[in-house]
């Protein structure tokens, strides 16, 4: 078997069979496939394309080229949740310990921000002290204890994944439905779980900002998840505006503690419970998903989601204080209102400049290499509907200098609101479930 001969049938528009697919992997990891040739075919990939059946063995490969997690040993049906990515979108630190409150283990493995779009790691940094960088051992430990663990990427799990996703970084061979579909779920079925639920964002501030491109991804995740025998239920949402007021990371921290209170914006309650919701009957403890939807909400009544929060940061080494004084997170020194330009109803309120505001004020990163500043951020006063009057702040900018960083950050929220003479029908959050 040669690497050449693959690329150039890949090239040529043909299919590569499991067996080989699996030689290219392995090759990969061991030396055998350099990463010139692993480049070229995934250009072949982007261009080629991959029927569902060699989709399903890259999956299965990447999965196995590490340690694919036994949790057999914690009862109940262990289920998790993944987005896509978008501006504001923390949907986990929510829905997390609510279905783990509900009493589904949730074990969840997340990434870092990259871009205009958030990350959930970056957010639980914000809280003092809670580490995300626990070995299997602890990782398996938390799930026991608390019924939810939330870290980042072990060497372990899928680690030729890691490999070919810096390579497609570096390479402009990210946007392929099939290596994203294989990239995702070859982390998360590693994990350990029996069901996963997927939340594929569409729209402005979203990796997929066309309908049909987001519906492509969600149904090839779906197909290949349940033909490895996991099952999966995806939603397609919209994120033409960010989710919440708050864009960031210790602010959508505290923005969570407040949805978990009973407080917060409801597009991000609603979203999140019905997302909580459909990981409560893949996990078996509701039987349908207005059952399920009952639970969740009594989580947050009686207080236990909250508490389940405040277990987990403990548990991972962080400040529980954090659940009852908001003020131990970290602050901005600089704070700019954005004023309205006229009275009217805000008609737009782009999530893509809005989350590279947030990236230039330093909350997120343009390079993985990037540094991240805990504090800084945008609140969100006005969102696409509400009606405003001139000179009332649209939203306020969190900073901690002065200088060209800020100044482009302001231009980049200039461009995102518009305000017009009104008035404006916001579509429903959830487009499709599949």
């Amino acid at each position: 078997m040669r690497a050449v001969d693959l690329i150039r049938r890949k090239r040529e528009g043909g299919r590569l069979e499991p067996p080989e697919i699996r030689w290219l992997v392995q090759g990969l990891l061991s030396g055998e496939v350099p990463d010139y040739q692993w480049t070229a075919l995934l250009m072949a990939v982007l261009w080629r394309g991959m029927d569902a059946e060699e989709t399903e063995a890259l999956t299965a490969s990447m999965m196995r080229s590490g340690e694919v997690v036994d949790l057999s040993m914690i009862p109940g049906r262990k289920i998790d949740k993944h987005s896509t990515g978008g501006v504001g979108d923390k949907t986990s630190l929510i829905l997390a310990p609510i279905a783990a409150a509900c009493g589904v283990p949730v074990p969840m493995v997340s990434g870092r921000g990259l871009g205009h779009t958030g990350g959930t790691l970056d957010k639980l940094e914000s809280i003092p002290g809670f580490r995300i960088d626990l070995d299997l051992a602890g990782y398996r430990r938390v799930l026991a204890d608390c019924g939810v663990v939330l870290i980042g990427q072990t060497s372990e799990i899928a680690p030729a994944d890691k490999r070919l996703y810096a390579l497609r970084d570096a390479t402009a061979t990210v946007e392929s439905i099939p290596l994203i579909t294989a990239s995702i779920l070859s982390k998360k079925l590693a994990e350990g779980i029996d069901g996963l639920v997927l939340d594929v964002k569409t729209g402005d501030g979203a990796f997929m900002e066309r309908l049909d491109d987001a519906r492509a991804l969600a149904e090839s995740m779906c197909r290949i998840g349940r033909g490895l025998g996991k099952e999966i239920v995806a939603l397609i949402t919209r994120m033409d505006q960010p989710l919440g007021r708050a864009v960031g990371n210790a602010v959508e921290v505290a923005e969570c503690v407040r949805v978990l209170r009973g407080e917060g914006p409801d597009d991000l309650r609603d979203l999140s419970i019905a997302l909580a919701s459909e990981m409560l009957v893949l996990g078996g403890v509701a039987a349908s998903r207005e059952e399920a939807r009952e639970l969740c909400f009594r989580s947050i009544s009686n207080g236990l989601a909250l508490d389940r929060f405040r277990r987990v940061i403990e548990a991972q080494g962080g400040d529980p204080r954090v659940v009852d004084d908001l003020t131990l997170l970290p602050v901005p020194t600089l704070l700019r209102d954005v004023p309205s330009p006229r009275k009217g109803v805000v008609t737009a309120a782009r999530a893509r400049p809005i989350g590279r505001a947030a990236m230039l004020l330093g909350a997120g990163r343009a390079r993985a290499e990037d540094g991240i500043d805990h504090a800084v951020g945008v609140l969100l006063h006005k969102k696409v509907g509400d009606r405003v009057a001139e000179g009332e702040p649209l939203c306020t900018v969190l900073a901690n200098a002065e200088g060209p960083a800020l100044d482009r950050a302001l231009a980049e929220i200039a461009s995102a609101f518009e305000v017009g003479d009104g008035p404006v029908v916001v579509p429903d959050l959830i487009v499709d479930r599949l």
